[in-house]
């Protein structure tokens, strides 16, 4: 799955136009590298994205096949730190 299709499904950002303004501002990182919104994500990928007030950081745990309930959302990746 793309990268910015899944911070979309994953309600980690609103708006699949939103993330892909953010990936190519050079904010989200995938693995600690900067990344396109096109990067292919799998399983076991860390994602960074950096605000102002700092750097949110989650471990992707399922990429799901399309879209997910709003419920289901929280359960695609793991927090590892917050801002």
């Amino acid at each position: 799955m793309r990268l910015d299709k899944f911070l979309k499904v994953s309600r980690l950002i609103k708006r699949r136009t939103v993330a892909n303004d953010v990936s190519e501002q050079g904010r989200v990182l995938l693995n600690g590298n900067p990344a396109k919104p096109a990067k292919q994500v799998k399983v076991g990928d860390e994602i960074t994205i950096l605000y102002s007030s700092g750097e949110f950081v989650v471990r992707i745990v399922n990429v799901p096949e399309g879209n997910v309930s709003v419920q289901q959302a929280s359960e695609l990746y793991e927090i590892i730190k917050q801002p």
